[in-house]
C-alpha cells in the first residue's frame, strides 16, 4: 500500500465544499456596510460572538423588548432568476421591522442569516448592502448575522435568508389593539407593489403564462416587468414612528400573508369588526395585471395579496382627516379604505361591479 492510496489522503474543509477564506473575505467586505447602520445604542462591529445593545444610550427608561423573525419567501427565487440580488435585502428588513412597527416599537437592531450551497462572495455582498439599506431606512443598525455554507443543501446559484429584530417600546405606549372602538376610521398606505406575499401564485402565473420578464411590462412600456415584480417592500417605520408616539394611531396592520382579509382582524378586540370598501382606492396596474393574467377573483385577491395597501391603520374619526395629510407629508399615500363596526371579530372586503373587475357587487368575509 503506497502513501497515494485513498485512505492515507489528507482532506480539507474545502475539498468538501466549504471556503472558509470566502467566508471570511465576506465579512471584511461587508464590515464598512454594517457600520454605515450604526446608531445609539449599537456600534455595529462585526465579528464578535454577539453584539451588545445598550437601551439607556438609545433613550429608553422603561422599555418593553418586543423581537421578531421573517423571510423573503419565493422573492428570492426571482433575484436569483433574474440578478437582481441588490434589493432583496431591504424586503429583508422590511418583513421585520413593519412587523416591529405595528406594535409600537422602534426597531433597535437587526441580524441576518444568509445561507446557500457555494458562497459566492460578489453575490452575498450585494445581497447584504440591501439588508443594510434596508436598516439604515428603518433606522435601526445591522449588528451581526451568520453566513452558511452547506453544500448539497441547495441548488447551484441558490440561497435563502432569514432576519431577525428587535426594537423596543416605552411601556404604556404599545399598540396592542384595545384602543379600537366602534366608529374608528380605517386609513390605508400605499404599497410599493407586491412586496413579499403571494409570490408562489406570481412564480407560477409567469410559468403558466409565458411572461417575459425582461420585457416591458405590458402595462407599464417605461419599464420591465422583471423590475415591477421585484420592487422593494416598503419600509414605513420612519413615517409612522411620531404618530404613535403621539397617541393618534389606535392599531397598525402590516399586510402580508393572508392579505387584507385575515391581517387586519389580528389586531382587533373581541366585538369589532372591520369593513374596507374596495372602491375606495384604484386598484394598482399591476395587481389588475396579476388579477387579469389569472382570472383570480376579487375574494381571492383580497385574501393573497395587499391589493395596494401595504399597511393599515385605525384612528378616531375626528383624527382621519388631520392624519392623512400629516401621513402625506411625510412621504405616504394615505386614504380612507373602511371603519371598526359592532360585530364579530374578523375583517370584511366589499366592492361593487366596477372594483378589481367584478362581474357583479362582491364580499368576502374572514372570522377570527
Amino acid at each position: 500500500m503506497t502513501s497515494t492510496d485513498e485512505t492515507s489522503q489528507s482532506y480539507s474543509y474545502a475539498q468538501a465544499g466549504v471556503d472558509i477564506a470566502a467566508g471570511n473575505a465576506l465579512v471584511k467586505a461587508i464590515g464598512p456596510l454594517a457600520r454605515m447602520t450604526a446608531r445609539p445604542g449599537a456600534d455595529a462591529e462585526l465579528g464578535g460572538f454577539g453584539a451588545f445593545f445598550d437601551l439607556k444610550a438609545a433613550g429608553y427608561k422603561d422599555p418593553l423588548l418586543v423581537a421578531g423573525n421573517d423571510g423573503v419567501g419565493t422573492k428570492v427565487k426571482l433575484a436569483i432568476d433574474h440578478d437582481r440580488h441588490d434589493a432583496i435585502g431591504i424586503d429583508l428588513v422590511a418583513m421585520c421591522v413593519n412587523d416591529l412597527i405595528v406594535q409600537g416599537a422602534e426597531p433597535l437592531f437587526f441580524l441576518d442569516y444568509f445561507a446557500t450551497g457555494k458562497l459566492d462572495t460578489g453575490v452575498a455582498e450585494r445581497v447584504v448592502a440591501g439588508i443594510a439599506e434596508g436598516c439604515r431606512m428603518a433606522g435601526c443598525a445591522l449588528i451581526g448575522g451568520e453566513t452558511a455554507e452547506m453544500p448539497g443543501m441547495y441548488a447551484p446559484g441558490d440561497y435563502d435568508l432569514a432576519g431577525f429584530c428587535v426594537g423596543a417600546v416605552e411601556r404604556g405606549e404599545q399598540l396592542t389593539g384595545d384602543r379600537v372602538a366602534e366608529g374608528d376610521v380605517l386609513i390605508g398606505l400605499a404599497s410599493s407593489g407586491v412586496h413579499s406575499n403571494g409570490y408562489s401564485l406570481v412564480r407560477r402565473l409567469a410559468a403558466d403564462k409565458g411572461w417575459k420578464l425582461d420585457r416591458p411590462a405590458l402595462f407599464d412600456n417605461e419599464r420591465l416587468l422583471i423590475d415591477h415584480l421585484i420592487e422593494p417592500t416598503r419600509i414605513y417605520v420612519k413615517s409612522l414612528l411620531p404618530f404613535i408616539r403621539s397617541g393618534r394611531i389606535h392599531a397598525l396592520a402590516h399586510i402580508t400573508g393572508g392579505g387584507l382579509l385575515e391581517n387586519v382582524p389580528r389586531v382587533l378586540p373581541r366585538g369589532l369588526h372591520a369593513r374596507i370598501d374596495a372602491d375606495t382606492w384604484e386598484q394598482p396596474r399591476l395587481m389588475a395585471f396579476l388579477q387579469a393574467q389569472g382570472q383570480i377573483e376579487p375574494e381571492e385577491m383580497a385574501r393573497t395579496f395587499n391589493c395596494g395597501v401595504g399597511m393599515i391603520l385605525a384612528v378616531a374619526a375626528d383624527e382621519a382627516a388631520s392624519l392623512i395629510a400629516d401621513l402625506t407629508a411625510a412621504g405616504e399615500t394615505a386614504f380612507t379604505v373602511g371603519e371598526i363596526v359592532a360585530g364579530e371579530k374578523g375583517c370584511t372586503v366589499f366592492g361593487s361591479a366596477e372594483a378589481w373587475s367584478a362581474r357583479a357587487a362582491w364580499e368576502a368575509v374572514h372570522i377570527g
